[in-house]
């Protein structure tokens, strides 16, 4: 057989390029992909890349949402088990000091989400997406302020760690979610 070495069923050649848009933009920062990079990178023809993505933009959008959507499974899943206080606090200690993101490239690619949002508001929306998936996965336990506070707390401990010379220890993070997940208690006679 000659002509496409596409042959003839290539069901997961869409996925194969968003992984490979996610390794580019790993390796040279979101900043400088482009359609070349990808389409070698996946070991597709240049020309696939337009048939399953209009531009740049739609392509950068898929891949960051796969990204966002695949680190929030692993981040609901810890959450879902726990079945007491103690156990989801555990869970969030987990997150943060555990693998929830999977590989540090995956952190990295966070960074780079973050960074070009900023210059394309297209993209706040997966941000946005996806601080409502950790909001509501920590709110199966934790108040909404307290969620909104936990889910901060997860993405400032994951990226001061990441560059840390010192990261923080696991103990200390624990002692740090206790604080701000335990109730407090108001003092007599002041109201809630």
């Amino acid at each position: 057989m000659t002509g496409s070495t596409r042959g003839p069923n290539d069901p997961r050649r869409r996925e194969r390029i968003l992984d490979a848009a996610l390794d580019v933009i790993a390796e040279h920062g979101a900043i400088k992909v482009t359609f070349r990079k990808i389409a070698s990178a996946a070991g597709v023809p240049l020309g696939s890349l337009t048939y399953y993505f209009d531009d740049m933009q739609h392509l950068l959008t898929e891949a960051f949402t796969r990204l966002a959507e695949s680190v929030s499974v692993r981040y609901g899943a810890l959450l879902e088990a726990a079945r007491t206080p103690e156990e989801a606090q555990e869970a969030v200690v987990e997150i943060i000091c555990g693998k929830v993101w999977g590989t540090d490239r995956n952190l990295l690619l966070s960074y780079e989400l973050y960074a070009f949002a900023a210059r394309h508001p297209e993209l706040t929306e997966v941000l946005r997406s996806w601080m409502h998936a950790s909001r509501q996965s920590l709110a199966r336990h934790f108040d909404p302020l307290t969620a909104r506070a936990l889910d901060a707390l997860v993405e400032g401990f994951s990226i001061h760690n990441s560059v840390d010379a010192r990261p923080t220890e696991r103990a200390d993070v624990a002692a740090v979610v206790r604080a701000v997940a335990t109730p407090r208690t108001p003092p007599d006679g002041a109201s809630r």
